[in-house]
């Protein structure tokens, strides 16, 4: 149904998450015995979508097992790929359900958007959006845009927040998914808004994962965009540097619907979304990169600590 395009987080080869690839696409039954991912021929079916991206793929996996324990039976269509793929689907109904976030997506829709507070953000998305989608509640859990550096480098130069990568006298080359460079808060950016001059940009093709992280440890970056939600920042030593001047507008995560979903599967997701918190996202990720295990066996432990349906 969709092509399968290089996303945020697009692993490979014998990188440690790929059995989470492997099984992304299953329809696994609901862990809490809620009738699995088929249901009775009276149930509605909701497409439910995932960026090519492994903490994306956990979450539309809640979503999916939470609705299927509430009666709806669930079409996957995951690990889709980049926001420049699988958002003209969400715009045609060919997607009912998307795990997003919200400044990330607001800049997509407005490149004029103004960002601001969580909430600012969130309100500023809701006018955004086309007359048949909306968004379902924010949750707490973000998984933010950050500029990370290692902690050498933060040290030999004194960087604290973005803004202090001015200290810096050496060449900076900067590493990140293609479309990075494009991006508002990419290279041209740090260089109109704080003067930062970026020597040369290095492709890295698993937005922040852990190619990103591998060459910015061993020096061949010294400038990564890498998610805040990512558990290889602590693992790493690495710094995610401070953000005062708001480059990077607030990444809540947030539900983007079709009509199709009614208030019940509204009431089913938005119960998921009060529950995850930003820790949480981080426990989630870590125990995808670390201890390798599979979107659906994450998910519903998740579903089954939480107490929910």
């Amino acid at each position: 149904m969709f092509a399968a395009k290089r996303g945020r987080l697009a692993l490979i080869g014998v990188v440690a998450v790929g059995a989470v690839v492997a099984l992304a696409g299953c329809a696994s039954g609901d862990p809490l015995g809620g009738g699995g991912s088929t249901a009775s021929s009276g149930s509605k079916t909701l497409v439910v979508g995932s960026q090519d991206y492994y903490s994306n793929e956990i979450i539309a996996e809640i979503y999916s097992q939470a609705l299927e324990s509430n009666g709806f039976t669930v079409d996957r269509q995951f690990r889709i790929g980049q926001r420049e793929v699988y958002l003209p689907d969400i715009k045609d109904g060919k997607i009912d359900v998307f795990p997003e976030y919200t400044g990330s997506l607001l800049q997509a829709l407005d490149k004029s958007a103004k960002g601001g507070t969580a909430d600012e953000t969130y309100a500023e998305l809701k006018d955004a959006l086309p007359d048949n989608l909306s968004v379902l509640d924010k949750a707490d859990a973000t998984d933010q845009n950050s500029w990370t550096v290692t902690q050498a480098f933060a040290k030999k130069y004194n960087l604290t927040d973005i803004a202090s990568l001015k200290n810096v006298t050496e060449p900076i080359t900067v590493g990140g998914n293609s479309e990075l460079e494009t991006r508002p808060y990419g290279p041209t950016a740090l260089k109109d808004k704080y003067g930062v001059t970026i020597a040369g940009f290095t492709p890295v093709e698993d937005s922040g994962g852990p190619l990103t992280v591998k060459a910015l440890v061993d020096n061949q970056i010294q400038l990564a965009n890498i998610y805040t939600a990512d558990p290889n920042i602590k693992s790493n030593d690495l710094v995610a540097l401070d953000d005062p001047d708001g480059l990077f507008f607030p990444d809540n995560v947030v539900p983007v619907v079709s009509k199709k979903v009614d208030d019940k599967a509204a009431g089913v997701i938005n119960k998921v979304q009060r529950a995850l918190s930003a820790k949480d996202l981080v426990d989630l990720n870590a125990k995808s990169v670390n201890d390798k295990e599979s979107a659906d066996k994450i998910a519903a432990a998740w579903l089954k600590q939480a107490n929910l349906f």
